[in-house]
Order: structure tokens, then C-alpha cells, then sequence
């Protein structure tokens, strides 16, 4: 009764008169008592979050960190899920539990992250478009599925023979998921990094590698005729699966509250770089900026009519980068502080590149698991114990050669290292003498 007719007209001084409190006071004490319905502070529940997430890597089972969750916080959104994972990797998480902890709080705070409805970005937007990919992803997915219950499990030889083909041109076009993979890495975790939200790079970009693992191995067992190619898909679907829950649920929500228009404004521009998987944005995303603000120059602009001295001869700023765009290689520069400078733009590149990782530290465009190696390079040529390093890998029955160059002034002070990365397979098979000119009119 009371809460029916005093309390709808009572205003917040007149309850503090009665209750005989300071109305600053009372102010504070409810929102004490919001706070604690909540969970706490932001940062109570952040403290609780990684002690959650800590007693899991020790072992506590599962079920029960699920019902402390559930008992002590309220509320929780993506990015408060994402600094902690950011909080506990400064701490020191090992790379193998930084790999593990995005499934294992994705579990236990799955029902708070359920009761969150997806990020709806306009068409044409970064997030719009990685939301429709893995729509299509998840159609290729289904088509496997359904393809390995005809199969069988376990599966008849006979059958997987008679529907190998088929279930191979769907695992390649299921490989189009790269160019995905690719753009959160290039485009969307740069941009998060300058925002000091490294954490989604480092757990998810050690997936992506395991998907493209996975991929690769199914794609040999179906070639082979090997059964366990149903099995490895099975795991692999899983793993797609989880991710897309990820990125809809942690990852998007918490870079469309954490980035700015700005921000995604770059992401956007490198997009196409990259390419899309299976669909390309039908809308054309613009927004108009707030007032006084300016779209993002990401390439630095060239005064093509002053020429640049060189050691020998000079060249207007148009013609160094048309010579390096011409060349037979691909370069990437990064300088004495380990962030790319500068890469070229050719034709036909070897690896993806794209303006997100300008200013990037090059540590942060290598896969988790390959930073030790790249570190390791970087220190023995800055040291001077090394002036380069080199090797060659298959990619597509291709031969890649790739090489590191330390880059010194003339004092021998270390200024940067050069990568240099080309496509050897015809020139490896060169023999003997060619003196002739053998154009064809």
C-alpha cells in the first residue's frame, strides 16, 4: 500500500527527512544497494571474474564456478569479459592457457551471454559483414553435416567413396573462411590493440591457425581416401562453430562499444585488400562523421613534385613507390622500434597485407604460437650477431622463399629489418644458359 501511494509521489528529500538521513547519503546507499544486485563495482565484478576464471585453470569443476558465477555477478557484458582476459595475460597467462581460456569462460558465463542480444551494425558496416559470412559459413557447415550422417559413423568405406568429391569441393569452399580469419587479424585486432585490448588476438588468432590446420590435414585424408577425414571434420565444425559463438557473443559486442566511428572507419577501408568469404557487402558503408572530425588518412599522402636524393640519382616520392610496387618481391620494413613501416603493394602478393598493420608491432602480425621465432630473429640482428636470416616453405605446391635483412645506417646503428618474400618455383628449375630473346609476335 504504501509503495502504491506514498512512494509514487514521494520525492528522494522527503524520504530522507523521514529516515531521518542526509539526502547525499541516502543517494549513495542506493546506489550501493544497485551495485550490489549487480554483481558490484565494475571492478568488483572484474576481480570476481578472474578468480572465476583462475580456480578453472586450477581445476575447480566447472558446474560449481558456474553457480559462484551465477550467485555473485549480474550483468556482465562482453568487454568487461575481454579486459579481464586482457587483465590476466598482462599478469603473465602462458600462451598455452591464453589458447584454452576462450572456451573455458565462454562456459561458464554462457547463460549471461545468451540473455545478450547480437550487435545490429547497418549493412555495409565491418561487423555486418563478418555476421553475414558466417551466416554462409554456417550453411557450408550444415551441407558437411549432412553429407557425414549419409556417410555414416562410423563411416562405410563404399559411401565415403562414392561422396568424397562432393565432400571435398565443400571443404574447399569451406577454406574461403581464411579471407575471414584474415580481416579480423589485419583490419579489426589492430585496431583494438591501440586500444590496449590485445587479449582477442593473441586467444583467437591461435584457432584461426588451427582451423586452417585442420583444413589442410581434411583436405590430404579425403585426397588419400582416409576415413578419419569425417572425424577431423567433426572436430573442426565444432571448433568453427564455438568461434562464430565467440566472436557474435564476446568479440563484436565488445569491439562495437570499445572502437569508434574512427576506428571503424579504418578497418573498413582495408577490407577489400583482404577480400570478403563467399558474399560481398551489397551497401557500401559511409556514415557521416560528427562535426569537425575527418575521415582517417591510413597511407601517408606523397608530394609527387619534390624528389627524393638518393646515394645515386633522385626520384620523385610517385617513383620509388612505382619501383617498388614493380618489383618481383614482396617487402615489408619495420623499423627499430619492431612497428611495420611499410610494405609494397604488388600485383600479386605472396602473403595478405593490408593498411591495418601499418604502425602495428610486427609481434602482433604472427600467429601466438610463431612470436618466439620472429622475437628470436629480431634480437640477433639488432644485436649484430646476424645480418640475416632465411628460409623456404611449400604454400599451394608453390616454393616461398622469405628473408630477413638488418637494415643499418652508416654508423652501423640498427634501423629496421627488411623482409623479402618471392615465389621461387620456376626459378629454382632454371638450367643451363638462356641468351636468346624468344618473344613471340
Amino acid at each position: 500500500m504504501l509503495r502504491r501511494t506514498l512512494a509514487a509521489k514521494a520525492t528522494l528529500d522527503k524520504i530522507a527527512k523521514m529516515g531521518n538521513i542526509d539526502v547525499e547519503v541516502l543517494i549513495q546507499k542506493i546506489e550501493e544497494e544497485i551495485q550490489r544486485r549487480k554483481g558490484g563495482s565494475k571492478e568488483d565484478r572484474k576481480e570476481i571474474l578472474k578468480g572465476i576464471i583462475r580456480d578453472l585453470h586450477a581445476g575447480v569443476d566447472m558446474e560449481i564456478l558456474r553457480r559462484r558465477f551465477a550467485d555473485l555477478v549480474r550483468n556482465v557484458s562482453p568487454a568487461e569479459i575481454a579486459e579481464v582476459e586482457q587483465s590476466l595475460i598482462d599478469e603473465g597467462l602462458p600462451e598455452s592457457e591464453v589458447k584454452r581460456l576462450c572456451d573455458v569462460h565462454v562456459e561458464v558465463f554462457r547463460h549471461s551471454l545468451d540473455e545478450d542480444a547480437p550487435p545490429l551494425p547497418p549493412a555495409g558496416h565491418p561487423v555486418h559483414t563478418f555476421i553475414v559470412e558466417n551466416r554462409a559459413s554456417e550453411n557450408i557447415v550444415n551441407d558437411i553435416e549432412s553429407l557425414i550422417r549419409e556417410i555414416g559413423h562410423p563411416p562405410d568405406k563404399l559411401l565415403f567413396n562414392e561422396r568424397k568429391d562432393s565432400l571435398g569441393v565443400l571443404v574447399e569452399k569451406l577454406s574461403e573462411i581464411d579471407k575471414h580469419y584474415l580481416r579480423k587479424e589485419n583490419q579489426l585486432f589492430p585496431r583494438l590493440e591501440a586500444r590496449d585490448m590485445s587479449g582477442p588476438s593473441q586467444v583467437m588468432w591461435a584457432i584461426h591457425d588451427d582451423v586452417r590446420d585442420a583444413l589442410k590435414k581434411t583436405k590430404t585424408q579425403i585426397s588419400e581416401g582416409d576415413l578419419k577425414a569425417t572425424q577431423t571434420l567433426d572436430a573442426l565444425i565444432k571448433t568453427i562453430r564455438d568461434m562464430i559463438y565467440k566472436e557474435e557473443k564476446i568479440l563484436y559486442p565488445m569491439s562495437m562499444e570499445t572502437l569508434t566511428l574512427q576506428d571503424w572507419l579504418q578497418v573498413k577501408k582495408g577490407e577489400e585488400e583482404i577480400g570478403y568469404a563467399w558474399i560481398e557487402p551489397l551497401v557500401d558503408w559511409s556514415p557521416e562523421l560528427e562535426k569537425g572530425s575527418k575521415i582517417p588518412k591510413i597511407e601517408p599522402t606523397m608530394e609527387v613534385f619534390k624528389n627524393v636524393d638518393l646515394d645515386v640519382g633522385s626520384l620523385s616520392p610517385e617513383q620509388i613507390n612505382l619501383l617498388l610496387t614493380h618489383l618481383p618481391i614482396d617487402v615489408t620494413f619495420v623499423d627499430e622500434n619492431d612497428r611495420v613501416a611499410y610494405y609494397s603493394q604488388g600485383k600479386e602478393r605472396i602473403f595478405p597485407r593490408s593498411p591495418g598493420i601499418i604502425g602495428r608491432t610486427v609481434q602482433k602480425c604472427h600467429p601466438p604460437k610463431s612470436v618466439h621465432i620472429v622475437e628470436k630473429i629480431l634480437n640477433e640482428l639488432k644485436t649484430g650477431k646476424k645480418d640475416s636470416a632465411e628460409f623456404w616453405i611449400q604454400i599451394a605446391g608453390r616454393c616461398i622463399n622469405i628473408r630477413y635483412f638488418a637494415v643499418r645506417d652508416s654508423k652501423g646503428t640498427y634501423r629496421g629489418t627488411l623482409e623479402v618474400s618471392q615465389d621461387i618455383t620456376e626459378i629454382r628449375e632454371i638450367e643451363g644458359e638462356k641468351r636468346i630473346l624468344d618473344w613471340k609476335d
